[in-house]
């Protein structure tokens, strides 16, 4: 309308001149009015259809087609400069090391760890931050993340910053783009940091290098597609983003994320008639529909009032329409309640709501199935944003997080310095810290982290969060840098692997009550034993304890920093679990390598069993019964022809027990968890290692390593032991043998001949009426062993 007025006096001059010339003139005016409006309205079209087109071209969105148009490198230079001079009074702001510089060509080109850039120390950094765009990037990030405000005595001389570039990947296969079309992202090093933690033990958790990244829109610019740089986050959660990312994972991921324990059988699943479900829409409790879709609930209870829970008195209330009042809920679970709904889902599990709280049977119930309850659930919110059911899920409603994203103008770019990956984002949380979350997380084929930083999405293929592009259709060979750290690695390959990760990540987090212990996994072994197929749980696992791979089982370490304390029990319980169960002990258990002996911070991967030497295993179980467990043997594999060494090796007793050396008193039973089996034993001297190797000062461990010493003069060092250091343990103890590995440099290898597979795991042992407890485990030469000549022994372990 505005350009058709600027066109009204022409117009009118041009219809004078007609009127003087023609005598039909009002025809022809109305035919050049006509001509003349359907011009100026193909003109109006083109105009907007040449100004869309510019606005794709510059700013793309999220579905970036395959091929974006690359620019010219003189061409994207200039317009570089162009932006450099429009905004000079702000990109001019950086200091003398900075503006050296060439910010488009690192970005482009990439920088090689090899080839980093000094930038300069950690403390000049923080001080130019009020003059240098870049420094703020990395200052911003160091004051928050190392909470600098609560920590002004840190003493950061020691720490010297360098730049170099990562590539973040390609989610459209190996071939495309070429490589100096790839995206990368700046890595800021800090160098001196190990001196930094030694000093100040409690900055390892957050004290760290970091990563910068180019804004989306600028990725043009280097004629890229938008993926995998950095986007702008939004006060609250994209609700639409996270439908995107679940059905992404649903067209991609196929039967690797409908089921992690029951693949093949479809995306719906039929949970017990006995689990209930929140009802969002008629805010009532009801039990599980077959095949219903339904959101789960991981969270921490902490210290909040009880009144909200589900109890005898208030379930029948519950159970009709409108008998769950939201204005008692915490805000965890009232929010989780509109982000159900917001999704377009109508069911919702949450323990405190879904389980009769004071009542035993009905827990015991619901306990037994948290493998079905996380494991079928079509996403589970994880609320890892706060310490309590009282805290919001961060970015569900307005006003509930505070945005970690920090963006500058940098020689025309858009620099940012995002929140942390979910690895870290996760260690930061009190959610990551309690044991029942574990297991919650590991069941769940699809998981939702709420944190302070962000929302992030899991599943088993893939991970997305709100501050960088990642969505894709999917490419077989894909690849992007978000995948290097998952929140969850469970289940692995194996059924020992997958069991030894969990009672890692288990047993170093907090129970409020600590004889849950074995209850806070029991939706892992349920699935380890359906997943791959080892029979009924109840019998395949005892006291947390896997029954299949026994021989491989025993071979858990204390944490060297923790005490060696019992378990409290539950209540009106009073016999305690068997010595050789984990999970008698308070603390962190390890399952490491064999390296453990040669230093106690060394040992990752799992132990290793060459040949099991315990031919037959029996356990009490829990009505009095001995019954004979199906451990499954690992068979040396020998030379041919045998070497020397394999001719004279140790032979274990073999067979069945006889009944009667079942028993070890007729009047006194033997009580459920004792674990009987036929070996050999002897004894050895022990001495304490007052070395290096004990790793730190005996203030700060209560186990190390002990040096197995044989009994002859002079003693000669047959072997290592990690035993513990509270009470001393005696000169001299009593050893059985369990299995044979590899190892090197754990004893005298001038005295004793090194070979392959030459060393037996042990136990060392203490006895009591001739019921025996485990005091610690070790390693001893073979030829030491049959030299001691040990005697063969059923062995009733308590």
């Amino acid at each position: 309308m505005i350009l058709y007025s600027a066109t009204q006096p022409g117009l009118t001059a041009l219809f004078g001149v007609l009127d003087a010339l023609s005598p039909v003139s009002t025809h022809v005016s109305a035919l050049v009015g006509i001509i003349g409006g359907i011009a100026l309205g193909v003109l109006v079209i083109w105009l907007l259809v040449v100004l869309i087109c510019k606005l794709k071209a510059n700013v793309p969105s999220d579905g970036t087609p395959e091929f974006a148009p690359r620019l010219n490198p003189e061409q994207i230079r200039t317009e570089l400069q162009r932006d450099h001079t429009a905004t000079f009074d702000s990109d001019a702001l950086l200091c003398s090391i900075c503006e050296k510089l060439d910010f488009y060509k690192i970005f482009l080109d990439g920088i090689p760890e090899t080839e980093e850039i000094p930038l300069d120390s950690l403390p000049s950094i923080l001080k130019k931050s009020y003059q240098c765009n870049f420094c703020r990037l990395i200052s911003f990030h160091v004051r928050r993340t190392w909470m600098l405000d609560k920590f002004p005595d840190f003493d950061l001389s020691g720490i010297q910053c360098r730049l170099f570039s990562m590539p973040c990947g390609c989610l459209r296969g190996p071939f495309y783009p070429p490589p100096k079309f790839r995206c990368f992202r700046l890595h800021v090093n800090m160098e001196g940091l190990p001196d930094f933690w030694a000093k100040y033990p409690t900055s390892r958790a957050t004290a760290g290098s970091l990563s910068i990244y180019l804004m989306q829109e600028d990725a043009f610019k280097f004629g890229r597609p938008t993926d995998l740089h950095c986007r702008r986050m939004k006060n609250t959660v994209d609700i639409d983003l996270v439908k995107k990312w679940i059905k992404l994972c649903q067209d991609n991921h196929g039967d690797e994320c409908h089921d992690v324990w029951r693949m093949g059988e479809g995306e719906d699943k039929i949970l017990p008639e006995y689990v209930r479900l929140v009802d969002v829409v008629s805010m009532a409790l009801v039990p599980a529909p077959s095949g219903c879709r339904y959101v789960a609930l991981s969270y921490v209870w902490g210290a909040v009032s009880t009144e909200y829970r589900t109890t005898t008195d208030n379930i029948t209330e519950r159970s009709t329409p409108g008998g769950l009042n939201m204005t008692t809920f915490p805000e965890t679970i009232t929010d989780s309640i509109l982000f159900t709904r917001q999704l377009g889902l109508r069911y919702l599990w949450i323990d405190a709501l879904c389980i009769i709280q004071n009542c035993l049977q009905d827990k015991i119930a619901q306990i037994q199935s948290m493998d079905l309850v996380y494991g079928h659930s079509y996403l589970t919110i994880m609320a890892a944003g706060g310490a309590s059911a009282r805290d919001p899920l961060p970015g569900c409603r307005p006003r509930t997080r505070t945005l970690k994203q920090h963006i500058e103008v940098v020689q025309g770019l858009h620099l940012c310095v995002g929140p942390p990956r979910l690895q870290e984002a996760l260690a930061l949380s009190v959610w990551n810290t309690r044991c029942w979350t574990y297991q919650e997380s590991a069941l769940s084929r699809r998981r939702l982290y709420f944190t302070e930083q962000q929302v992030y999405f899991e599943c088993r293929g893939d991970i997305f969060c709100e501050d960088i592009v990642a969505e894709s259709k999917g490419h077989r060979l894909s690849n992007n840098f978000l995948r290097n750290s998952r929140g969850e690695y469970f289940p692995q390959v194996n059924p020992f692997g997958s069991y030894m990760w969990a009672v890692k990540e288990c047993t170093r987090r907090n129970l409020t009550v600590e004889s849950d212990v074995v209850d806070a996994l029991t939706g892992v072994i349920n699935a380890l034993a359906i997943g791959f197929r080892l029979g009924d749980p109840a019998r395949v696992f005892h006291c947390g304890m896997i029954l299949t791979d026994l021989h491989c089982a025993l071979l858990w370490q204390h944490d060297p920093h923790t005490p060696r304390t019992r378990r409290s029990l539950p209540d009106g319980v009073s016999l305690p679990l068997p010595s050789w169960a984990w999970a008698a002990w308070r603390g962190a258990v390890d399952y490491t390598s064999e390296h453990r002996y040669m230093g106690l911070v060394n040992g990752s991967g799992e132990p290793s069993v060459v040949e099991t030497l315990v031919d037959s295993w029996y356990i009490v179980d829990h009505v009095g019964a001995t019954v004979q467990l199906d451990v499954r043997r690992v068979s040396r594999i020998v030379s041919n022809p045998m070497t020397e060494e394999e001719k004279s090796a140790y032979s274990p007793p073999s067979g069945i027990l006889d009944p009667m050396e079942l028993i070890l008193d007729v009047h006194r039973p033997l009580a459920p968890g004792t674990l009987i089996f036929r070996t050999t034993s002897s004894h050895f001297n022990i001495a304490i290692r007052r070395n290096e190797e004990n790793g730190e000062s005996s203030a700060c461990l209560h186990h190390g390593l002990f040096d197995i010493l044989s009994t002859s003069s002079p003693p000669i060092w047959v072997g290592t032991a990690v035993l513990p250091l509270d009470p001393t343990p005696p000169s001299s103890l009593e050893f059985i043998v369990l299995s044979r590995t590899s190892m090197s440099r754990v004893y005298d290898e001038q005295s004793l001949a090194r070979y392959q597979e030459c060393v037996f795991h042990a136990m060392a042992i203490s006895q009591h009426e001739g019921l025996m407890q485990r005091v610690g485990l070790g390693i001893i030469h073979e030829v030491s062993w049959n030299a001691s000549r040990p005697k063969p022994k059923v062995v009733f372990l308590r």
